[in-house]
């Protein structure tokens, strides 16, 4: 298996730009185009959300792009079709990004088979914990070689080193513990939380996501660490229709 991720980062030590949509939003086949369009325009690493009709990091940005995803009838089967499609022309490095209800359901030995055979480079699952991917689930992670991603708290070091040891693609920092889409600016007591991250000079590249929507934050998440992941304020952008080259300028890409 290719590893995108890794080559992203031995080759971009900064400035990472990841860009979160939704499968099967606005329209079902919307992946198609959105994939290609974001790689063209620079985006580095794009993260695909499994639509789910009850995600609980997520805010309400991203929950309604998931209940307008699955009412076009998007689901996993369909949407392992699509990145088929998608790996004939692209090699952006791509992450899943779902619950485990519906990889449960779908069986994980045969999902990561088919992350692997599809070309997807990781995969984020909120609701599995470190604990219980290392007592359960990491021998099969390993066996298909499609990394799980963590995400780690911004005000929990110990976490995030212990996260860091077990991470073989990156570290999904949260830059604050509410849902995403909700903050307008980081405030100083998560400033000093991203600098207590920085100097614990992780082995794993970090990428911080919550609250990344416009030039100034993105700018503070370039200072501290590799890169930094836009949801809400990208699919807010799709649903009001603003051209992808147009949201990538004003957020400083």
């Amino acid at each position: 298996m290719k590893k995108r991720i890794k080559q992203l980062f031995d080759q971009k030590e900064k400035g990472i730009c990841s860009i979160f949509i939704t499968a099967g939003f606005p329209e079902k086949e919307s992946l198609l185009n959105l994939v290609p369009l974001l790689d063209k325009n620079g985006v580095d690493l794009i993260e695909i959300g499994i639509p789910f009709s009850d995600p609980l990091a997520d805010g309400t940005t991203i929950q309604q792009s998931s209940e307008v995803a699955l009412k076009n009838g998007m689901n996993l089967l369909l949407l392992f079709e699509q990145l088929k499609e998608l790996r004939k022309s692209t090699e952006v490095p791509i992450v899943l990004m779902g619950y485990f209800n519906p990889i449960f359901q779908f069986g994980l030995e045969a999902f990561l088979e088919r992350c692997q055979q599809v070309g997807v480079d990781g995969v984020i699952i909120p609701d599995v914990s470190f604990e219980l991917y290392h007592s359960h689930y990491e021998v099969l992670f390993e066996q298909f070689e499609v990394p799980l991603i963590f995400l780690a708290s911004a005000n929990n070091p110990e976490r995030i080193v212990q996260i860091d040891q077990k991470s073989k693609a990156f570290i999904y920092l949260l830059s604050s513990a509410s849902i995403t889409g909700k903050q307008n600016t980081f405030s100083a007591e998560q400033l000093d939380a991203f600098k207590d991250v920085r100097e614990l000079n992780l082995k794993s590249p970090v990428l911080l996501g919550f609250g990344i929507h416009n030039r100034e934050t993105v700018k503070i998440a370039h200072h501290y660490f590799e890169g930094s992941i836009i949801g809400s304020a990208f699919i807010r952008a799709l649903e009001n229709k603003k051209p992808v080259q147009e949201f990538l300028q004003q957020v400083g890409y």
